[in-house]
């Protein structure tokens, strides 16, 4: 072995630890774009739930999220909370057309790449959800790039208005609400000053319908899960799902969310 050989082993294995430093739960792990926390099951090549936190959160108030974090690494899922960028101060997504900043896309494309590198997550089963803020980023994210991530699981976030006009599809989603939320009412509200209005979540659903050819407005199968009460449509394109569960509380990620969520996840074909 040559002497520059040599020297430059110590550095690449220097490099390889410091990589896998970053996966302590309380440790961001950066990219070229933004940073990401992860926690991973005692499995190799795990699927992954990449959860985004709501406006003014952060990636490690996610990962303190115990309540829905470890059901998601009991059932052999690693779990990723992406940090936002600053917005306004706060961090939050870019997720509303039209305005600048971090494409989003690009990012949390980028993130689940690097911890398909680093930890070894199988990029093919990545559930992309998120709360609030967090879940309009799913929302339009799903109706914008469909094919990003193998399904998408927003809870309390829809679209705002004006609506798209339409959405790409099919796209499998699963999407949780509150009843009594009245941060993200189901009905939408104005915010800042009358500048801003969220959507109705109904009628974001029947854009979601559009999007995967669904042949009736009316859901065609309903069940109920402990709280939930969740309602369906199967007569759609081929490859779609489309879901909606609500629960009697308000602006929250419910108790029983994990495990109902990768109930539906892992029915579906190909998952």
């Amino acid at each position: 072995m040559s002497r520059k050989h040599w020297l430059a082993l110590p550095f690449m294995f220097v490099g390889q630890t410091a990589m896998a430093d970053c996966g302590a739960p309380e440790d961001m792990c950066e990219t070229a774009t933004g940073g990401y926390f992860i926690e991973l099951p005692d499995t190799e090549n795990p699927p992954m739930v990449v959860f985004l936190h709501g406006y003014g959160g952060s990636g490690t108030g996610t990962m303190n999220n115990r309540g829905m974090v470890e059901p998601l690494l009991a059932r052999g899922y690693a779990v990723m909370a992406p940090e936002g960028a600053l917005r306004n101060g706060r961090k939050s997504w870019n997720f509303f057309p039209g305005w600048e900043g971090r494409d989003e896309t690009a990012f949390l494309s980028e993130v689940v790449q690097d911890a398909a590198e680093r930890f070894g997550v199988d990029s093919d089963r990545i559930v992309l959800g998120g709360f609030s803020a967090g879940g309009f980023m799913v929302n339009y994210l799903a109706c914008a790039a469909p094919d990003t991530f193998s399904a998408y699981a927003p809870v309390s976030g829809g679209f705002w208005r004006p609506h798209p006009e339409a959405c790409d599809g099919p796209v499998r989603l699963f999407h949780t609400h509150g009843w009594t939320d009245n941060v993200v009412p189901l009905e939408g509200r104005f915010l800042g000053g009358g500048r801003f209005q969220q959507g109705d979540i109904f009628a974001g659903l029947e854009i979601w319908r559009t999007a995967n050819e669904c042949v009736d407005n009316r859901p065609d199968a309903f069940g109920t899960t402990d709280q939930f009460m969740r309602r369906k449509w199967t007569r759609c394109a081929e490859g779609s799902a489309l879901e909606f569960a609500l629960f009697p509380g308000g602006h929250t990620v419910p108790k029983g969310w994990a495990d109902m969520m990768l109930d539906w996840y892992e029915g579906l074909p190909g998952s």
